[in-house]
């Protein structure tokens, strides 16, 4: 199946949160399976490309209005190709999304032509079975592929899947974007892109799509209750027949403490002895003292944002800090909480540590060197970090939503069983009890060992997952009335019976 990525990031080449990291890891792990993939991604200042695909690409933006941004390439990796659309006035700016101000007043039109790009590559440089879009920034893909493309026999009976990383995040604009943006009027009414009087991208997503994905199985049910569905629950309840719930994975090729290249020392499952070498450093790393070994450390890596929680962490503050324990945050964020963090370093020198910014090489020493990792998220769709904790031994505290529910098992004393601490109500009172039962369960080495091995025996790797979206690729063709390709023959082992051909599996709901 020859399927086309289309985001407004992804590692390498850019990063704000999470969706980066699977726009990496998901098609890799595609290719694995025997697809063929592709990403079209803006082309953000600094991104290497290496050729001109299209030098000019005429797209109409309302009125008599008319953008030619070009299609570049960067050289092929881990057999996936690279498309970017290329138009400096829009993407070579200091920030992807916004600067310290807030979001670009442009946004609807950088990414309106960001989509229809992406439909032009579609359509003239590489025709794919399916197209995969993530987020709002994508979302008028599928909206204009059936409206404005609905009669254009290269794209109108392309199946396209939709990926919702977050649901807080809409990309809401005023009526005045659709002439801004050059979109059709047609789209904008109630059963449309129309939200209260405003365009929505995301709705046009949800809307226009064949399926839709979330990432993780429990927040597939969270965003259709009005708690997290931010005024588009109901949308997504009218769809939920189309909607399904694959959790992402990680890539345990970068996140491993057993290939961790930014790591003090390579430990395993097997051998934990490196990981005291790796607190060690953490602790010089955040200048708090060596004497102060013995004490767990929890480690934050966070965007600092009310969605992760922190205004619980800031309630109770003061209580946390009477805990014999250390803290070492790394994030950056809201203000509110960027002060918080720097106030608590100065009032507990020696215990808090704190760097405000983002820093990949830190993360991997924080995942590495912290005995806990704690995530009071308020909500989480699905969350990286979590699953990183456990492959490093490194023991989460969560909030039981969305993602976090679905990986992380409360730790039951009684049978050993378990990977971590839960809790369920969202207040300051009860994750402060979750983090008192670990600090109280830290003492007791034996139990500590066998949570941490729990933990590490768990497999989040990318290869089921990437199964999974290809039996919605497959159901999203049938949807159309496609006949179904055949499944991918990867390469036998040597000595291995050669592969044989079997119909794809069906998709669940």
């Amino acid at each position: 199946m020859r399927i086309l990525f289309v985001a407004s990031e992804g590692l390498p080449f850019s990063k704000t949160g999470g969706l980066a990291d699977v726009i990496e890891a998901l098609p890799k792990a595609l290719v694995g399976l025997g697809h063929e993939v592709a990403l079209v991604l803006p082309c953000y200042r600094g991104t290497p490309t290496s050729a001109v695909v299209l030098p000019s690409v005429t797209i109409p933006m309302g009125g008599t209005r008319l953008r030619f941004p070009a299609v570049a390439e960067a050289p092929a990796a881990s057999g996936i190709r690279y498309f970017f659309v290329d138009d400096p006035a829009y993407f070579d700016r200091d920030h992807l999304y916004g600067g310290p101000t807030g979001d670009y007043p442009d946004n609807a039109e950088r990414y309106g032509e960001f989509c229809k790009v992406a439909i032009e590559i579609a359509k003239q440089v590489w025709p794919p079975d399916v197209i995969h879009c993530h987020d709002w920034q994508s979302a008028l893909v599928p909206a204009l592929s059936r409206t404005t493309y609905g009669d254009d026999p290269l794209v109108r009976d392309i199946p396209i899947v939709f990926t919702i990383h977050n649901m807080g995040y809409h990309g809401l604009f005023g009526r005045d974007a659709l002439e801004r943006a050059g979109i059709p009027v047609g789209v904008f009414h109630p059963a449309g892109i129309e939200f209260f009087g405003n365009v929505n991208f995301l709705k046009g997503g949800l809307v226009f799509s064949d399926y839709l994905t979330t990432v993780s199985r429990k927040y597939a049910q969270e965003i259709q209750t009005r708690e997290f569905g931010y005024g588009l629950d109901g949308v997504v309840r009218g769809r939920a027949d189309r909607l399904v719930g694959i959790l992402n994975g990680v890539d345990y090729g970068v996140w491993s403490p057993e290939r961790d290249k930014f790591i003090a020392a390579k430990y395993s499952a097997r051998d934990l002895s490196g990981k005291q070498a790796c607190k060690q450093a953490l602790l010089e790393l955040f200048g708090l003292p060596p004497e102060q070994l013995t004490k767990p450390v929890i480690g934050i890596i966070s965007r600092l944002a009310d969605q992760k929680g922190f205004d619980l962490l800031a309630e109770r503050a003061s209580e946390l800090m009477h805990e014999d324990l250390l803290l070492v945050v790394l994030g950056t964020g809201e203000r509110k909480y960027e002060e918080l963090f720097r106030a608590l370093a100065a009032a507990h020198a020696g215990r808090v540590g704190v760097k405000i910014a983002y820093d990949n090489a830190i993360a991997h020493k924080i995942e590495a060197g912290a005995d806990m990792f704690l995530m009071p998220s308020r909500y989480e769709p699905c969350g990286l970090n979590q699953i990183y904790s456990l492959k490093y031994g490194t023991v989460p505290i969560v909030r039981a939503t969305g993602g976090l529910d679905d990986t992380i098992e409360s730790y039951d004393v009684e049978h050993g069983t378990g990977t971590g601490f839960k809790f369920t109500e969202y207040t300051g009172a009860a994750m402060l009890r979750s983090v008192r039962q670990a600090v109280h369960l830290f003492a007791d080495q034996r139990i500590w060992r066998r949570i941490q091995l729990n933990g590490m025996a768990k497999d989040y790797s990318w290869k089921a997952s990437a199964g999974e979206y290809a039996k919605v690729y497959a159901a999203a063709r049938a949807a159309r009335g496609l006949p179904p390709l055949q499944e991918p023959v990867r390469p036998a082992r040597e000595g291995a019976p050669g592969a044989r051909n079997q119909k794809p599996a069906a998709t669940s709901n």
